[in-house]
């Protein structure tokens, strides 16, 4: 068999290794309910996922008549707080998740995750879920602060790819995730992609723009080595 063609492969979180949507929904439900807000069916967070819960939130606020900015802050702290203590009620990996990463493990590949979720989220659910020990690091969306417009700096922008490889220490990286945040962060950062079909995509899988197209994790390592 051929060398495996990565030195390391990142891996968006929600949508790619987990499927977090209905703890997501349930918190975005509990910061609605606080602001007066008729609820949104737990599945419509698939759509919404990708920016990262302030997005989530806003949207289903806006989709209401929206809010301005003094009183939306309140329900986005509570919502944040909610969330910090039921954020691995319903999450779990999906399923193939961990014999593909005991795979790269086993051919020598390290793995990273790089989220838009707050760094102490994802490290507190993978945690929960025992796997936050299988990565060389986790980058979350305010793990490399904020840019000169005093936003944190996250996908699409290709800063936190190009830490994950330098963390796992340079060489050929290749980036998995789900959303168009992912692929325009991989493109940007100048390495291969690979579009999660089975995710929470915000567009046609195949119209995102990915060098290939997983419809599960059974076709992830297939998909890595014909790149």
């Amino acid at each position: 068999m051929t060398a495996f063609p990565f030195d390391a492969v990142g891996f968006d979180l929600d949508g790619t290794l987990l499927d977090t949507f209905r703890d997501l929904g349930t918190a975005v439900n509990h910061a609605l309910a606080l602001g007066g807000f008729e609820p949104v069916p737990v599945d419509s967070s698939k759509d919404l996922i990708g920016g990262g819960a302030k997005i989530m939130l806003a949207r289903a606020v806006d989709a209401q008549g929206g809010l301005p900015d003094e009183e939306f802050r309140p329900l986005y702290k509570a919502m944040l707080a909610y969330y910090a203590e039921h954020n691995a009620v319903h999450s779990r990996p999906y399923p193939g998740a961990l014999e593909a990463l005991d795979a790269l493990d086993a051919m020598g590949v390290k793995t990273a995750v790089v989220t838009n979720k707050f760094e102490e989220f994802a490290r507190s659910i993978l945690s929960q879920l025992g796997l936050a020990d299988r990565f060389v690091t986790i980058i979350g969306g305010n793990s490399l602060g904020k840019g000169p417009d005093g936003s944190f700096i996250a996908k699409p922008a290709p800063d936190p790819v190009l830490a994950a490889r330098e963390r796992c220490g340079g060489g050929s990286f290749v980036f998995v995730g789900d959303s168009s945040y992912d692929v325009a962060a991989a493109r940007a950062a100048q390495v291969p992609v690979v579009v999660a079909a089975y995710g929470y995509c915000d567009k046609p899988p195949h119209e995102l723009g990915g060098d290939a197209v997983i419809d599960s994790f059974g076709g992830l390592i297939p998909a890595l080595r014909a790149l």
